[in-house]
């Protein structure tokens, strides 16, 4: 069995200079400019229709420039636009914990690469998940920085309010080094001594699971208490959900009626929903979207972080019906925006279940807090690794 990770591994670029990432091997999503390559983003149509890109992604050069070597392109949900990582088109990669499981998307092929040990580290991009959901089911770090944090110059956007660089890794230890090379310096020594649970979160998972995650959030040493955000988790995934809609068809819309592309049914039919809504609605949407930011920033403070599962479950097996795929998307996404509306940076930690899939637990922070975030992790994961 192997990774089908790769939409290919002609695209090799070796190190400029060495640095604290020498030794280290990458693979970047089907989305980042390499110079001379055309970027797919997982759809043939796309493909055809652009040209080369002209400049290599600052994001790739600065990990070249740090010693890492860049190993290959791979492969993305189509537009990426899903949380599952199955492709029509190019295949679906593999997850090694159960290769009935889907690898969750659209960082699919990232996470496979890291997953099965083809590359150190990969740089994918989370919108509405994709780069925390792939390294959960696949049981991998992974981060959503801080929206901003890192320069998203030589990316096929999506939606312009919540497009972000992540990236993924085997290790605590690995993911904070990368973060080293790509996030802002710090002006601060910020310290965490407090962890909330929002408790609609920890009721989509199972008491099994519950306790397993919990046990990793107690190993921090730290108080904790639990709390209800003030807006329900369903009314945020809603509010995200319209507003990268509106977004996602202002970028892509007269692409799509131009070029006709073909997509998977699910994806098409989110495609053909987006062009519905009412683009008068935005600047509403958008201030209810300031007013949570300012609620979670206001619990979070300095040095409080939020605990949540990563995912309500495990991996969905491959080839669900497009009701139960919808289904578990919806949960998910109802996790997964509370770091996407506010722009705050998220890390999500590998546990396994007593079947030895993965599962994941994520601390969310205050906005611009990714440096003390990762050193969070890095030293829990010495606690539980």
């Amino acid at each position: 069995m192997t990774s089908h990770a790769f939409m290919t591994t002609n695209v090799q670029l070796a190190k400029t200079q060495e640095g604290d990432l020498s030794a280290t091997t990458f693979a970047v999503k089907d989305v980042f400019a390499v110079k001379g390559y055309t970027n797919s983003a997982g759809n043939p149509t796309w493909l055809a229709t652009h040209t080369p890109s002209t400049q290599t992604a600052p994001t790739i050069e600065a990990l070249l420039a740090q010693g890492a070597t860049c190993k290959g392109m791979a492969i993305t949900d189509e537009l990426m636009y899903s949380l599952n990582g199955e492709n029509m088109h190019y295949g679906t990669p593999s997850n090694p914990y159960d290769h009935e499981r889907i690898p969750g998307g659209s960082s699919s092929g990232s996470a496979a690469a890291v997953a099965w040990e083809e590359v150190d580290f990969a740089l994918g991009t989370d919108t509405g998940g994709s780069v925390r959901i792939p390294s959960a089911y696949c049981g991998l770090y992974g981060i959503r920085p801080t929206y901003q944090a890192v320069t998203l110059e030589g990316v096929i956007p999506l939606a312009k309010s919540f497009d972000t660089v992540g990236w993924m890794t085997r290790s605590a230890h690995l993911l904070q080094q990368v973060g080293d090379v790509l996030l802002p310096k710090n002006t601060t020594n910020q310290t965490f001594d407090r962890i909330v649970y929002e408790t609609q979160a920890w009721s989509y998972v199972s008491e099994e699971h519950g306790v397993l995650l919990e046990d990793v959030v107690q190993k921090a040493g730290l108080p904790t208490t639990a709390t209800t955000l003030q807006t329900s988790l369903t009314e945020c995934a809603q509010l995200f959900r319209y507003i990268q809609g509106i977004e996602i068809w202002q970028q892509h819309g007269a692409w799509i009626e131009t070029a006709e592309p073909q997509f998977a049914q699910a994806i098409a039919e989110r495609f053909l929903w987006t062009k519905t809504l009412d683009a008068s609605m935005y600047d509403e949407l958008k201030y209810q979207q300031q007013l949570f930011t300012q609620q979670l920033s206001q619990l979070l403070g300095q040095h409080t972080l939020l605990a949540i599962p990563t995912t309500p479950s495990v991996a969905p097996l491959k080839g669900a019906s497009g009701e139960v795929l919808e289904r578990v998307r919806t949960q998910t996404m109802e996790l997964s925006c509370i770091a996407g509306l506010s722009g705050f940076p998220q890390v999500t930690i590998p546990v396994k279940n007593a079947q030895g899939l993965p599962i994941a637990v994520s601390f969310i922070a205050n906005r611009g807090a990714d440096r003390a975030l990762l050193q969070f992790v890095t030293k829990l994961g010495g606690v539980f690794a």
